[in-house]
């Protein structure tokens, strides 16, 4: 995905040096960058790519430039001086040369409105860079009559964080719950079900007494491997349309959805399309046939496979020895049915790491099969294990952490605080809902996806240091300070139409505020182009610091009883409105009180 990532100041700074070096405004947008130390300034030009087409030493060219920039800047400063004050004022610029380096420092109040504006605009945190293109990601995919884990997590936050991060980029999401619902566990679960079930406990509790059930016949299997043909057995009546078989397969989905619905209900997760591995049965032989006619179809000890071996890959097993389809078959039935009958551009998998080489075997077999996937995006986005102090979950084993007992342990805690800090707050149930399970999903949201998580109930849900909380807790304390604003009859700035006192923002508190609020379209299109919703997360944790370091940097209310005092509440709206809409692209709740 090709995507400009320049910021506001950033694309003014390079429409002003364009004309001065001769490069075009998206290159010297490309090139600027931060400098290590903000008191060095707000943007900073290596010039040393400049040496080789002005052909003098990088010191000089910054040189020259800072004395053009400041000339510039002395000239409007004056005009703006001799003028009536202009409402929206350009973007005025001080240089300074250091080495080769041309450091800028956004001068007057013109930058301040500019940016003010932006994080106050109906389309904030809008993008139009997937404009006319559909993306269909596949995401969270539990496994039927199994209970959710707390290993379902990471699946279904970061793929509903990444549908969210597309749909403000402009692109037609397309959402699809690939659910488990296939194969032969199911031949398992009936054959245990048949031996040790009783249609009373599984109907008084279908997802705990179907892990009892399958966690059981893996242990008896151990002691009598005869029953492992027996679950094979019972699988391959399910496949033929057994009435029995089928009849309880219906069971388990049906009672399985209610579930799995009720735990999204709480996450605020929702699909497009339900689809699960079975939709896909009367689609695969005509995958295969298709594989067949290119000539793509060998056969390997009885088996018949794709050979990758100049793309240095194992091959893609398409049909096992028996003539049964596998996890290969049905994935490239399923990328077909994405591209063709859904109209994918673009097509993501959020599923482990540890498939990482399946879903590059399905990628190149269809890349043979058809030249033209070539030009689709397809990616699939790993994520690290996780594990429950130091060991990885076993649903055989029953050796899991259920998802819904972690919420609830969540929300107990964050009600537990605000007990404790605002006993008399309004819904606070509720507001201890949105906590609680902000705290999970930022939890997971703010490392890296590819770090293992070694599950720890105690530090997923602190209320303290870089947490989903500390974020919400931020907004509120932001919405109260606008709310007694109101109350005392004081406005921001915005609503009064007044864009006097914008110098106090100037401070090195308000300034590092503002220049974090303009960082907020880089930070959107970091985290699309990478997959990597951690991007946005520590975003908002920075955008969070800054904004508590300029509040108790001094009076906000009442600051000098006019101008000064509209200026950083209108500061305050603005950060505010950023952390909200951040939050919601990542799933959490922004409660306006806690």
């Amino acid at each position: 995905m090709t995507m400009p990532a320049a910021t506001l100041l950033k694309q003014a700074a390079a429409a002003l040096l364009a004309p001065l070096t001769g490069v075009g405004e998206a290159e010297l947008a490309a090139r600027l960058e931060c400098p290590p130390d903000e008191t060095l300034g707000d943007l900073s030009l290596p010039c040393f790519a400049l040496a080789k087409t002005l052909r003098r030493a990088p010191a000089a060219i910054a040189s020259e430039l800072a004395a053009q920039v400041n000339g510039q800047e002395e000239a409007c400063a004056a005009e703006a001086a001799g003028g009536e004050a202009d409402p929206a004022p350009p973007i005025r610029w001080r240089a300074e040369a250091a080495g080769g380096f041309l450091n800028l420092r956004a001068a007057g109040r013109g930058w301040i409105e500019a940016l003010l504006r932006q994080a106050e605009s109906p389309a904030l945190g809008r993008l139009e860079d997937g404009a006319g293109k559909r993306v269909v990601i596949d995401y969270s995919s539990p496994n039927i009559a199994k209970p959710m884990s707390v290993g379902h997590l990471r699946s279904t936050v970061i793929g509903r964080a990444l549908a969210n991060l597309h749909r403000t980029a402009g692109w037609d999401v397309q959402t699809v719950n690939h659910l488990g619902d296939w194969g032969t566990q199911f031949g398992k679960l009936i054959a245990a079900t048949k031996r040790w079930g009783s249609r009373e406990a599984i109907e008084a509790d279908p997802i705990g007494e179907s892990l009892r059930l399958y966690v059981r016949f893996h242990e008896e299997a151990e002691r009598d491997p005869a029953l492992v043909d027996e679950g094979r057995a019972w699988f391959l009546r399910l496949e033929q349309g057994d009435a029995e078989a089928r009849e309880l397969w219906a069971f388990f989905i049906r009672e399985s959805l209610k579930e799995f619905q009720r735990i999204y209900g709480r996450l605020g997760v929702e699909f497009d399309h339900l689809l699960g591995e079975s939709f896909y049965n009367d689609k695969m032989e005509a995958a295969a046939q298709r594989l067949r006619e290119a000539g793509l179809l060998e056969e390997s000890d009885g088996a018949l496979v794709v050979r990758l071996d100049e793309q240095g890959m194992p091959p893609c097993l398409v049909f096992k020895s028996d003539g049964s389809t596998i996890y290969g078959t049905r994935d490239l039935a399923t990328a077909l049915y994405r591209r063709e009958a859904m109209g994918g551009d673009k097509l993501l998998y959020v599923v482990g790491a540890e498939q990482t080489l399946h879903f590059r075997q399905v990628f190149a077999v269809l890349e043979k099969l058809d030249p033209t996937w070539e030009q689709v995006e397809k990616v699939h986005v790993p994520f690290g294990l996780m594990r429950i102090e130091g060991r990885k979950m076993s649903t055989r084993r029953g050796k899991v952490v259920f998802l819904d007992e972690v919420l609830d342990e969540a929300v107990r805690r964050a009600l537990a605080v605000i007990e404790a800090k605002t006993p008399d707050l309004p819904d606070k149930e509720a507001v201890a809902e949105a906590v609680g399970i902000g705290a999970i999903v930022f939890g997971d949201l703010r490392s890296r996806r590819m770090l293992e998580i070694d599950f720890s109930l105690e530090e997923m849900v602190s209320l303290d240091g870089e947490t989903g909380p500390y974020v919400q807790y931020t907004y509120a304390r932001a919405c109260s300070l606008l709310r007694r604003a109101a109350e005392a009859g004081t406005g921001s700035g915005a609503e009064r139409g007044d864009a006097s006192g914008l110098e106090a923002l100037g401070s090195p508190a308000a300034r590092a505020c503002l220049l974090k609020l303009d960082a907020y379209g880089e930070a959107i299109r970091g985290a699309l182009r990478e997959h990597e919703p951690s991007v946005l997360a520590r975003y908002l944790l920075e955008l969070a610091k800054a904004f508590n370091r300029f509040y108790n940097s001094g009076r906000i209310l009442g600051a000098d009883g006019g101008g000064e005092t509209a200026a950083k509440l209108r500061l305050t709206a603005a950060c505010a409105a950023v952390l909200s809409h951040g939050l919601g692209l990542l799933g959490l709740s922004a409660p306006s009180r806690i």
